[in-house]
């Protein structure tokens, strides 16, 4: 009698794990802290909208660090298949596996530092052969083995080396057209196409730039404002790299333009909510929700927000179409819906997992740290399709 109520119990503890299980796979994939979310008043300037993402919830991550900390301190090494050799890594002994040589769509990264390392898609290294984009987010162990990269190239035409390591100087994040390319799509190709149609909409950008001598919109005034020379026009137009066409001068002036009376309102907002954790934005162009960005901590943020700001910028200069009004309640309701209908898990064991979650007009990457005792995750990035 023990015996059959014991085996009662267990199938009826067993079908109660099945319906808690079935019911969490209801959500579509919800990320664990989305239901902490909180959006605030919108901060816009030109055709570029923020809206600040608060939470309740954030995690510690001050043991991580950023692709461009790790290069500037020179504990993270980033080069060209075929270029890797021992003094590059610290952990011996490794056997160098023989390769034909460089590639396009791959590069090798040492993680030398004592910290895990998180790597955004989008983020752009520059030198080698080829300036490259880092594919996918991930987080790379600290005092790594070498890691192969899945990368892009966002420089057509160029293949001859500049340098053996490459570089993060100029801090140049893909803005959300291009990265979706890298990160959703996976196609060479096509990454080249809309780096192509990107730097083209840069250029007529800075021919539309406002002169001095003409009559400033009501609230602007143009008396800082670079104009474009004919060299720059020309040097834009001649190059085939996302991170120069970034750099240009003229470009660079655009850009700076947007980002630094945003930047100022959104300290402003911020510093009025010290009691709140700012953990992401949701970015809208032109009235049109084209991004999202959320980290596991305001530090985290922090430290990604100025180049991210930049390439939300330099959507609005280039994006195309009518501009509409928009307001917190569709930011809201693009936050809140992850209802997926197809996912894609990529998981390292003990160190990270990253879903692709594909739903009703979004796509979405979700990147969950594995190390500490309990799960969480590190950053969320979702774009509107």
């Amino acid at each position: 009698m023990k015996q059959s109520f014991l085996a009662i119990f267990a199938v009826l503890a067993f079908g109660l794990i099945l319906m808690a299980s079935a019911s969490a796979g209801d959500q579509g994939g919800l990320p664990a802290s989305a239901s902490d979310y909180k959006i605030l008043a919108p901060i816009s300037h030109g055709d570029l909208t923020i809206f600040p993402v608060v939470s309740t919830m954030v995690h510690d991550t001050s043991d991580f660090i950023t692709l461009d900390e790790g290069i500037r301190s020179g504990e993270v090494v980033v080069t060209e298949v075929g270029n890797l050799h021992s003094s590059m890594y610290r952990r011996q002994p490794y056997q160098v596996r023989p390769v034909r040589g460089a590639e396009v769509n791959r590069l090798v990264l040492v993680n030398n530092s004592k910290h895990p390392l998180i790597l955004l898609a989008g983020e752009v290294v520059t030198g080698g052969k080829q300036d490259r984009v880092v594919g996918k987010d991930r987080i790379v162990p600290a005092e790594s083995d070498p890691v192969d990269l899945s990368v892009f190239c966002v420089e057509h035409g160029r293949w001859m080396e500049t340098s053996t390591k490459f570089d993060t100087h100029a801090s140049v994040m893909l803005q959300p057209s291009v990265r979706m390319k890298a990160m959703f799509d996976q196609d060479q190709q096509k990454v080249w196409d809309e780096v192509g149609r990107s730097r083209t909409a840069m250029a007529g950008a800075i021919a539309a730039a406002p002169n001095p001598s003409a009559t400033p919109a009501p609230g602007q005034t143009y008396d800082s404002v670079h104009v474009a020379s004919s060299a720059e026009v020309v040097e834009l137009n001649s190059t085939s790299s996302y991170a120069k066409a970034r750099e240009n001068k003229a470009v660079h002036a655009q850009v700076e333009s947007i980002t630094e009376p945003m930047q100022k309102s959104y300290e402003s907002v911020i510093k009025q909510l010290r009691n709140q954790n700012a953990i992401g934005v949701v970015v809208a162009v032109k009235g049109h929700i084209v991004w999202a960005d959320m980290f596991a901590s305001s530090a985290l943020l922090g430290k990604y927000w100025p180049k991210l700001l930049e390439s939300y910028a330099t959507e609005s200069l280039t994006m195309p179409g009518a501009r509409t009004e928009i307001g917190i309640k569709e930011a809201g309701a693009f936050l809140e819906n992850w209802q997926a209908r197809h996912e894609v898990v990529d998981s390292e064991p003990g160190l990270y997992r990253q879903r692709e979650l594909i739903g009703d007009k979004f796509r979405a990457f979700q990147l969950t740290s594995l190390l500490a005792k309990e799960a969480f995750d590190v950053h969320l990035s979702k774009m509107a399709d």
